[in-house]
């Protein structure tokens, strides 16, 4: 699951074509108020923007440099 995570694209919206490892949490803060979209989607946009808020996003680039 995070394997796909650090190599999903934002499909629409604002950062569309842009790897949901690299928004900017404040528009995860904002797609969490607004309601998460249901399956895959959203269940990758919710754990990115847990991983962002604490800190952890380190640990997306280093499991990214491991499997390139």
């Amino acid at each position: 699951f995070l394997l796909e995570l650090i190599r999903a694209e934002m499909p629409y919206g604002k950062y569309k074509g842009t790897l949901i490892k690299h928004i900017p949490v404040s528009y995860l803060e904002w797609i969490s108020k607004q309601g998460f979209p249901a399956g895959r989607l959203g269940m990758i946009l919710s754990t990115a923007f847990i991983i962002k808020t604490n800190g952890l996003e380190y640990l997306l680039y280093k499991l990214d440099a491991l499997h390139k």
